[in-house]
C-alpha cells in the first residue's frame, strides 16, 4: 500500500473520561470486537485476578484505576485503530493532558446518571483548546438515568460544544429496551445479561407498525423522540465534527457490549485520518516524505523482569522503518532503532515500519525526554507538550541506607515518564518531588518498592509554587538567585526553578524583579 493509503486508513484516538463512567470497560470490548482480545477484563471489582488489559501495572490491577495511559492498536474493518487509553482519576491529569497532544480525536465517555463531571470538562477544555473532533459516548444506560434530553442540554452547556445525536434510547434501567440508530437507521434491541451482539434490524421508516412487534408500546415514545430530535438537531455535518465544534452522540452499555459496535463502526467513517501537525518552524504535513514524530510518554519497567524503559514517539509524516538512522534534534545525535515495538497494552511485538498516526516505543537507555522531535536530519520542534507546575511537595528520603543506589535510579526514572517532576534545592541538595495530587506520592512509593527493590519516605514540605524562571538581563537573574538562595532549586534540566512559599511571596518576586518571566509550565 502506499503512504497515502496507510495514512488514510489510521484512526489515532483516545478514550477520556470521569472516573468509574465507563473508560476502561468501554477500551476492553473495544479491542474485544477488533479482535485484540478474546475475552474482556473484570474491571469491575478489583478483586478479581484478571485486570483489564489496559491496566497492565500491578498497582491499577490493586486499585481498580488507570494511573497511566497505555496504548494498543489492532485491525478492523480495514482500518488501523490506536486506542489510547488514558487515567481518569485527576491525580494524574497531567499524563492525559500530555496523550492529548497525540492523538487525532477523543471519544468522552459520560456516565447517563450522574452526566458531565468536574474531570470531563477539564479535558474537554483541552480538545477545544487543541481543536480536536470529539465523541461522545453515554454509558450505563443499564441503570436509571437522567431525562435524555436534559441529560444532553448539560453536556452542550457545560462541555460547551453543539452536539448531535446520532442514536437514540428507548428507556433506561430496568426498561432498557434498546437504542434506535439515526446513523445507520437501525434498531438495536438490549437484552440484559446477554453479552453476545444481534445485528441491528433495518428501521427506516420508525412509522412503520413493524416497529410496535420489537418494543411494543415505547414504539410511539420512541417516535415522538426522534421527532422532537430531528426538529431540534439539524443534520450531522462531517465538517463540523472534524473541526471540533459539533460532537456526534452515542448511547449504550459498556459493560454489556450494547451499543460498542455500532459507536466503533461509525467511528472509523467519521473519524479523522492523521492530521497536520505544528512544530515551532512550520507544518507538518501527513504525506512529507521524511520521517518526524515526537516522544510524548516515557514509561520505565514496562517490562519489570528486564527493567525495560519505553519511550513512546506518535509518527506525525513520513515512514518509519527498523534500523534506519534518525536524529533527537535536542541533542543533534543520531541513532538506529533495531527493536521499535507496536503495543497491546504492556505486550509489545517487534515492527518494521510504521505510517502516521501509529504509536511505536523505542527502547530508551536514558537517551530521550519527553517532548524529544525525531526526525531524519531536519531540525523541526513539536509544540504542545509542557509540564504543569505542581501543586504539591514533599522532600524525598532514603528509608533503607542499603538501597541507595537503587534509590536513586529509580527516582530518576519514574521522573522521567513525566507525571511527577524532581527538583533538587540549591541551598541544602535535598530532593523534592512536586505532584498534582496526593495519589501520585502513593504510586511512587509503591513502585519504588515493587519495582526497584528500594523504599522511601516523604517529609512534608509548605511550598505554594514551582516556577521556571529565566532573563535577558543577566545581572538581573545572578542578583535573584543570590537574593532567592534558600528558594532556589533545579529540575532535571538542569533549569533554575524559584520555589515559592505562597502567593504573596511569588507576587512581591514579580513586582520587585521586573526582568525576571516567571514560567508556570515547562514549555517556554
Amino acid at each position: 500500500m502506499s503512504n497515502q493509503t496507510e495514512i488514510r486508513r489510521r484512526r489515532t484516538f483516545a478514550i477520556v473520561s470521569h472516573p468509574d463512567a465507563g473508560k476502561t470497560t468501554l477500551t476492553e470490548k473495544l479491542l474485544l470486537f477488533g479482535g485484540a482480545i478474546r475475552v474482556a477484563g473484570a474491571v469491575k471489582s478489583n478483586k478479581i485476578k484478571k485486570g483489564a488489559t489496559s491496566d497492565f501495572m500491578e498497582i491499577e490491577r490493586q486499585r481498580g484505576i488507570s494511573v497511566a495511559t497505555s496504548v494498543m492498536g489492532f485491525e478492523y474493518d480495514g482500518y488501523k485503530v490506536n486506542i489510547l487509553d488514558t487515567p481518569g482519576h485527576q491525580d494524574f491529569q497531567e499524563d492525559t493532558f500530555r496523550t492529548l497532544t497525540a492523538v487525532d480525536s477523543v471519544i468522552i465517555v459520560i456516565d447517563a446518571a450522574k452526566g458531565v463531571e468536574p474531570q470531563t470538562e477539564k479535558l474537554m477544555n483541552v480538545c477545544r483548546m487543541r481543536k480536536t473532533p470529539v465523541i461522545v459516548f453515554i454509558n450505563k444506560l443499564d441503570r436509571p438515568t437522567q431525562d435524555t434530553f436534559e441529560l444532553l442540554d448539560d453536556i452542550e452547556r457545560q462541555l460547551q460544544i453543539r452536539i448531535n445525536p446520532l442514536s437514540w434510547p428507548i428507556n433506561n434501567g430496568p426498561d432498557f429496551k434498546g437504542v434506535y440508530n439515526i446513523y445507520n437507521k437501525s434498531l438495536n434491541l438490549f437484552k440484559a445479561n446477554v453479552q453476545e451482539i444481534e445485528p441491528g434490524i433495518s428501521f427506516s421508516d420508525v412509522n412503520s407498525p413493524e416497529l410496535e412487534k420489537h418494543i411494543r408500546a415505547d414504539a410511539q415514545k420512541l417516535r415522538d423522540d426522534l421527532e422532537l430530535v430531528y426538529g431540534v438537531y439539524p443534520p450531522f455535518d462531517h465538517n463540523e465534527y472534524l473541526a471540533g465544534t459539533l460532537a456526534p452522540v452515542f448511547f449504550g452499555s459498556a459493560l454489556y457490549n450494547f451499543g460498542v459496535q455500532e459507536l466503533l463502526d461509525a467511528f472509523v467513517k467519521i473519524a479523522p485520518w492523521p492530521r497536520q501537525s505544528q512544530t515551532e518552524e512550520r507544518e507538518i504535513d501527513p504525506e512529507d516524505s521524511k520521517f518526524s514524530g515526537f516522544v510524548f510518554k516515557i514509561h520505565a519497567n514496562i517490562d519489570p523482569n528486564h527493567r525495560s524503559r519505553i519511550a513512546f514517539v506518535k509518527v506525525c509524516s513520513g515512514k518509519f522503518e527498523r534500523n534506519n538512522v534518525y536524529k533527537n534534534v535536542r541533542t543533534g545525535k543520531t541513532f538506529r532503532i533495531s527493536a521499535p515495538t507496536a503495543f497491546m497494552a504492556s505486550q509489545k511485538e517487534i515492527i518494521e515500519e510504521a505510517f502516521p498516526g501509529d504509536i511505536i516505543g523505542v527502547p530508551d537507555n536514558g537517551s530521550f525526554i519527553i517532548g524529544d522531535t525525531l526526525t531524519e536530519g531536519e531540525d523541526i520542534h513539536f509544540k504542545g507538550l509542557p509540564s504543569f507546575s505542581p501543586e504539591l511537595f514533599r522532600f524525598v528520603e532514603n528509608a533503607d541506607p542499603m538501597k541507595t543506589k537503587q534509590l536513586n535510579k529509580g527516582v530518576d526514572q519514574l521522573m522521567d515518564e513525566g507525571v511527577a517532576q524532581l527538583f533538587t534545592s540549591q541551598f541544602n541538595g535535598r530532593r523534592i518531588i512536586g505532584t498534582v495530587g496526593q495519589l501520585q506520592f502513593e504510586v511512587i512509593q509503591y513502585r519504588l518498592e515493587h519495582e526497584y527493590n528500594a523504599k522511601c519516605r516523604f517529609e512534608p514540605l509548605q511550598m505554594y509554587k514551582a516556577c521556571w524562571i529565566q532573563s535577558d538581563n543577566p545581572k538581573s537573574l545572578t542578583e535573584f538567585k543570590n537574593r532567592k538562595h534558600q528558594k532556589m532549586a533545579t529540575d532535571k534540566r538542569g533549569r533554575d526553578v524559584f520555589m515559592a512559599d505562597s502567593q504573596f511571596i511569588l507576587d512581591m518576586a514579580q513586582s520587585e524583579f521586573k526582568d525576571i518571566k516567571f514560567h508556570f509550565t515547562s514549555e517556554f
